[in-house]
């Protein structure tokens, strides 16, 4: 039986305003509206639905996911954006025995993003 990933799903409080947090700060690219809910976004091959919670599902909803991992071939210029952009930083490794760093910040709704440098 082959399986694959279809999409990684985040609900939020704001989904406009955290799909712009993708967007802006981790170059994700819009796919499509979810008329009344959200939106869809392709975050370099990974697809994000972001919406709030769906008022037609019973189960438990909560807002937000671990974390997404990302990597970077320029981890310097991706942190200095990230600076700039106000994204808050939680915590930057010091560099592995292969020289790779590895840093994680907050998204919206407590999400986080690990950054991690390509060696």
């Amino acid at each position: 039986m082959a399986m694959a990933v279809q999409h990684v799903h985040l609900k939020g409080e704001d989904p406009k305003k955290t799909a712009q947090f993708y967007i802006d700060n981790l170059g994700a690219k819009l796919i499509a509206e979810i008329p009344g809910r959200g939106c869809r976004l392709d975050l370099h091959g990974l697809q994000l639905n972001i919406t709030g919670k769906v008022a037609s599902q019973s189960r438990e909803q909560l807002y937000g996911i671990e974390h997404i991992a990302v990597d970077t071939d320029d981890y310097a210029g991706t942190m200095a954006k990230l600076k700039a952009n106000g994204v808050r930083v939680l915590e930057e490794m010091p560099p592995n025995n292969a020289g790779r760093r590895v840093c994680f910040l907050e998204a919206p709704d407590g999400a986080q993003v690990e950054i991690i440098e390509k060696v």
